[in-house]
């Protein structure tokens, strides 16, 4: 029994920590339609306020900031971009 709750008690990816933020911000919109990781997120329904809502939420999460030269669309449109900004500011 002790060695399942080892085995359960994995921790999260960065990318899993990323994707978990990107669907909280679609659930708060009611989107539930599954998205890839390189799918474009504002097709995907995230408005311009969520976008900005979730640089916010990645500053929190890895308790990092963003400088304003990386708040750009390009490093947001997608869970990947999100990711491979988290990972070079976290250098």
């Amino acid at each position: 029994m002790e060695s399942s709750k080892v085995l359960n008690s994995t921790v999260p990816t960065q990318r899993e920590r990323v994707v978990a933020l990107v669907q909280e911000r679609l659930a708060r919109r009611a989107i539930t339609k599954p998205v890839a990781a390189d799918d474009d997120l504002r097709e995907s329904g995230i408005s311009s306020l969520d976008m900005v809502n979730l640089m916010l939420a990645v500053e929190a999460e890895f308790g990092l900031t963003i400088p304003e030269a990386d708040m750009t669309p390009a490093n947001f449109r997608s869970i990947v971009a999100i990711d491979a900004l988290v990972a070079n500011l976290l250098r």
